[in-house]
């Protein structure tokens, strides 16, 4: 199995790390940290255990060819690369996998790409990439994978069996559009709450900023869950997502907010993704995260209040920061 990873921040890093850890044929198409990785190697950090490969290095598809599987960890913000980046590294028996956080990334692969080859990973797990090649692996790791257009197939279940085979959780789901929803019940909140905290929880709550407003610190999983203010709104943003994906006929009981919310005590002071890249002034995944599943709650007929005041103000703060 040749396994091509385009987008190896921290998440397609950590996963081609474990793959190519078990054996696999793993080539890493790299950008900014081509040089780190191809003279030093990739460094994970785990609690399960430290480890180090000296993967194979591209800085263009074309030096790794055809592949069986392709892996995406692109940010959302790059899916404009798609017809790119991924044509030659795709035939007609290639499996495409993106892991990508939030809502419609299938359906943008679908349209340069045959649906029938498409898949999607949801990946339950802490990861930051603390510098070139060094990659932190805090806890959690499990991928539920799914087909787009129809059942599994029995490729699935041949990736799940490699992605198990490196040690890493994977679950195979008949519903992938389930699947997305229950990750969004974890992702809205403490993603969205991540950045929108530093306008304050007055503009959380009310949707608006002043204009003059001074940005404050960004909060982290364990201030959001440590003060009974943003925690109420946690939940409140969680209970709106899952009347939302019920809505939509997916079934989602509403003990999910409160398993996510315990789950995320124990994870202690972690800083979700949107928020890194808030802080690094790196563009917002906020159509997938966050706009998308408003548009469809608004189509569903959901109201969604919290939601629409968190898009409102993360769409102020991204024009702030640009």
């Amino acid at each position: 199995m040749k396994i091509g990873v385009v987008g190896c921040g921290a998440l397609g890093s950590y996963y081609g790390a474990k793959l190519a850890r078990a054996g696999k044929e793993v080539h890493f198409l790299l950008r900014s940290d081509y040089e780190a990785v191809r003279r030093r190697g990739l460094f994970i950090r785990s609690p399960e255990g430290d480890f180090h490969i000296n993967p194979k290095c591209a800085q263009s598809p074309e030096q790794i060819g055809l592949c069986d599987v392709v892996l995406i960890g692109l940010k959302t913000t790059a899916n404009d690369q798609f017809r790119r980046l991924l044509p030659p590294l795709i035939d007609a028996r290639t499996a495409i996998v993106t892991l990508q956080n939030g809502l419609g990334n299938e359906e943008q692969l679908a349209r340069p790409f045959p649906p029938k080859q498409i898949l999607g990973g949801l990946c339950f797990v802490c990861l930051n990439r603390t510098e070139s090649g060094v990659v932190h692996h805090l806890a959690h790791g499990k991928i539920v994978l799914g087909e787009f257009s129809g059942w599994p197939e029995p490729r699935t279940h041949d990736i799940a069996s490699a992605i198990r085979h490196s040690g890493v959780p994977c679950d195979v789901t008949d519903n992938l559009e389930r699947t997305h929803w229950e990750k969004l019940v974890w992702n809205i909140p403490f993603n969205g709450l991540g950045v929108a905290s530093a306008a304050g929880y007055e503009a959380v709550v009310s949707g608006e900023m002043k204009p003059a407003a001074a940005i404050g610190p960004c909060l982290p999983t364990d201030k959001l869950l440590g003060d009974p203010r943003w925690e109420a709104v946690v939940r409140e943003l969680m209970l709106e997502v899952i009347r939302t994906a019920n809505a939509l006929g997916l079934k989602i009981r509403e003990a999910l907010a409160e398993f996510q919310i315990e789950r995320t005590r124990a994870m202690g002071a972690y800083r979700a993704s949107t928020l890194i890249d808030f802080e690094r002034q790196q563009p917002l995944e906020l159509n997938a995260l966050f706009f998308e599943p408003l548009r469809r709650a608004q189509s569903a007929g959901v109201a969604t209040p919290r939601l629409a005041a968190l898009c409102r103000v993360l769409e102020q703060l991204d024009q702030l920061r640009e």
